[in-house]
C-alpha cells in the first residue's frame, strides 16, 4: 500500500465506524472522555462519592430541616452544655421540625441527635449535612475564580511573550514565593475586620493565592501550540489575536488545566475548613465541617469516649477530598494523549 492510499483507507474506516446516539450528541472527543470515566474503576468510585455529596447538598432541607428559614446554615443547638452528647440522645430544647421520613427510618416520634452533639450542644448531623453545601460552594467558587485569573494571565503571557511574558511571570513568581496557607491565613485575618466574619474574607484570601499554578501550567501548554501551522495560518490571513487565542489555542490547551482544577476543588475545600478550624473562616455556628472540628478541640484528649465529635465531620471531609482527587486522576488518564491509543 502506498503512502497516498493510507489516509484514504483511514478516512473510510472512520466513516464506516458505527456512531451511537450519545457520541452523535456530544461529539467524539467528549464521548471518549465520558466513556473513559465510565469504564475506569477509579473514576467510578470517585463519581459515586461525588454524586452522594451532590445529592446530600441538594436534599439538605429534606435530610435536615432548618429551624430558621431565614438562616438555614445556622446549626441548631440543644442547650449550651459543654459536654458532648452521644449519638442517639433525644433533643431536650428547640427541636427541629421532623422530616417526613423520620419515623419510618428511625421508628421514633421525637428528633434525636443522629451523630451526637459537639461541645456547646451543636448538632453534628445538621452541621455535616448543611456543611456539604458550604464545602461545594467554597471549593467550586475558589477554584473557578483561580482558574479564570490563571487562564487569563497564562494565556496572555504565553501568546504575546517578550516583555509581557516576563512581567506577568515575575508577578506570578512573587505570589508563589509566599507560603500558601500562611499568607491565606494572614490575609483572611486582615480582611475579616473590614468585611465581617463569614465566608467572604477567607474565600477572597484563598482566591488571591490560588491562580499561579493554573497560569504556569496553561502558559507551558500554549507555548507549545502558538507556533503550530493552524495558528500561523490564522495570523497570515489577519485573524485578530483575541480570536486566535480564545478560539483556536485555548480550547486545545485547556484540558490539563481543567484536570488540575478538578483536583484542586477538594484541596481548597479542606483549606477553607482549616481556616474555619483556626477561627478565621466561617462564623461560629455556621454549618461548616471545619467549624464542627473546631468545637472538638477541648475534647481531643478524650476521643476514646467522644470519638464521634471528630469521626463524623472528619471522615466526611476526607471522603469529599478523595472524591475530587479520584475523578481528577481518572480525568487525567483519559485526557493523556499517551493513553488514547489504549482506550
Amino acid at each position: 500500500m502506498t503512502a497516498q492510499e493510507q489516509p484514504a483507507e483511514t478516512t473510510v474506516l472512520a466513516i464506516n465506524r458505527p456512531v451511537n446516539w450519545l457520541e452523535h450528541l456530544v461529539g467524539h472527543d467528549a464521548y471518549r472522555t465520558l466513556k473513559g470515566l465510565a469504564t475506569n474503576p477509579v473514576s467510578v468510585i470517585g463519581l459515586i462519592l461525588l454524586g452522594m455529596f451532590l445529592f446530600v447538598a441538594a436534599a439538605a432541607p429534606v435530610l435536615a430541616p432548618p429551624v430558621s428559614k431565614d438562616d438555614p446554615y445556622n446549626i441548631p443547638r440543644d442547650g449550651y452544655g459543654a459536654v458532648p452528647k452521644v449519638p442517639g440522645t433525644e433533643w431536650k430544647t428547640r427541636q427541629p421540625p421532623l422530616p417526613f421520613w423520620w419515623k419510618a427510618v428511625t421508628g421514633k416520634d421525637q428528633w434525636v441527635h443522629l451523630m451526637g452533639t459537639a461541645s456547646g450542644q451543636w448538632d453534628i448531623y445538621y452541621g455535616v449535612i448543611w456543611g456539604t453545601r458550604t464545602a461545594l460552594f467554597a471549593g467550586l467558587t475558589i477554584t473557578l475564580a483561580g482558574v479564570l485569573i490563571g487562564v487569563t494571565i497564562g494565556a496572555v503571557s504565553a501568546y504575546y511573550g517578550g516583555a509581557v511574558d516576563m512581567i506577568l511571570m515575575r508577578i506570578t513568581d512573587l505570589f508563589q514565593a509566599f507560603p500558601f496557607l500562611l499568607t491565606a491565613m494572614t490575609l483572611s485575618a486582615v480582611l475579616t475586620p473590614r468585611l465581617g466574619k463569614g465566608l467572604l474574607a477567607p474565600m477572597i484570601a484563598l482566591i488571591v493565592f490560588s491562580w499561579m499554578g493554573f497560569a504556569r501550567l496553561l502558559r507551558s501548554d500554549i507555548l507549545s501550540l502558538r507556533e503550530r501551522e493552524y495558528v500561523l495560518a490564522a495570523r497570515v490571513v489577519g485573524v485578530r489575536d483575541s480570536r486566535i487565542l480564545f478560539r483556536h489555542i485555548l480550547p486545545n490547551a485547556i484540558f490539563p488545566t481543567l484536570v488540575l482544577a478538578s483536583m484542586r476543588i477538594g484541596s481548597y475545600a479542606i483549606t477553607f475548613a482549616g481556616l474555619s478550624f483556626l477561627g478565621i473562616g466561617a462564623e461560629v455556628g455556621f454549618a461548616d465541617w471545619g467549624q464542627l472540628l473546631s468545637f472538638a478541640r477541648d475534647w481531643m484528649t478524650q476521643l476514646a469516649e467522644y470519638w464521634y465529635i471528630i469521626v463524623f465531620p472528619g471522615v466526611t471531609l476526607v471522603l469529599f477530598v478523595l472524591s475530587w482527587n479520584l475523578v481528577g486522576d481518572a480525568l487525567r488518564d483519559v485526557l493523556d494523549p499517551r493513553l488514547q491509543g489504549s482506550r
